[in-house]
């Protein structure tokens, strides 16, 4: 039989032990709400897909990403995709550039890309949004100094390069991107021109029916690609 104080010893230590399970709990539930409000605080964004231009390289693009950095995309939403440039859009490049897209869903869960696409990427991501099946995946689509209806300046290269022929006014590429509908499906489209692109002639051909077609200034070419105007409005358009 247990003496008085074996019982008060026996109370003590049920006492204890029930107090220990209620608070050791506490401190796994207070990281546990924390880190449940920091994930809260964390903005989605829909990955962002670079496309560069003619004999170019993914590395044009460090200004833009890091301005889309600084608004709070994180590096895990941002792919550059390169390419050999020299490869003709409809029957090489628009492929290619259809099964990165699905690399970049796969690894992110996005169900949706944006593209930011450069001069002669333009033709190359519009080729997939028209006829490769990505205008359900695509969700805004921006050209800078695209050359979507041709330039002029690429008879200069037509003899040898497919990239060249594919860009000049008139040809299969230009006529197949150019026939109904400009800017197919739910995609959202923009492009930005220059009065002084000395790359792409008319500067006209830029623009797109039924895009927001925005005028970035006196810019050359390769200026677009680290414009502060043309980045605020590249990131101003995303947001929509």
């Amino acid at each position: 039989m247990l003496t008085a104080r074996q019982k008060f010893l026996t109370l003590l230590t049920l006492c204890l032990t029930c107090c220990l399970a209620l608070v050791a709990p506490l401190p796994a539930l207070a990281a546990q709400r924390a880190e449940h409000r920091a994930a809260a605080t964390v903005q989605q964004h829909v990955p962002v897909i670079f496309v560069h231009g003619y004999n170019a390289d993914p590395g044009v693009w460090g200004a833009l990403r890091e301005d889309l950095r600084a608004a709070g995309y994180a590096d895990s939403e941002l792919f550059s995709w390169g390419y050999d440039t020299h490869q003709s859009v409809n029957e090489v490049l628009s492929d290619r550039f259809a099964g990165y897209v699905d690399q970049v869903r796969r690894q992110t869960g996005a169900a949706r890309v944006d593209v930011v696409a450069h001069s002669f990427g333009s033709l190359v991501t519009r080729w997939y949004v028209k006829f490769g099946g990505g205008a359900p995946v695509v969700d805004h689509w921006i050209s800078l100094a695209g050359p979507n209806h041709g330039t002029y300046i690429s008879w200069g290269c037509v003899i040898w390069d497919q990239a060249c022929r594919d860009m000049s006014p008139g040809s299969y590429v230009q006529k197949k991107l150019a026939e109904g509908d400009e800017t197919p499906g739910a995609v959202e489209y923009a492009t930005f021109w220059s009065s002084c692109d000395e790359v792409i002639n008319p500067d006209s051909s830029v623009a797109l029916a039924g895009a927001l077609n925005t005028y970035a200034g006196c810019l050359k070419h390769n200026d677009f690609l680290g414009d502060d105007g043309v980045s605020a409005g590249v990131r101003a358009f995303l947001a929509t």
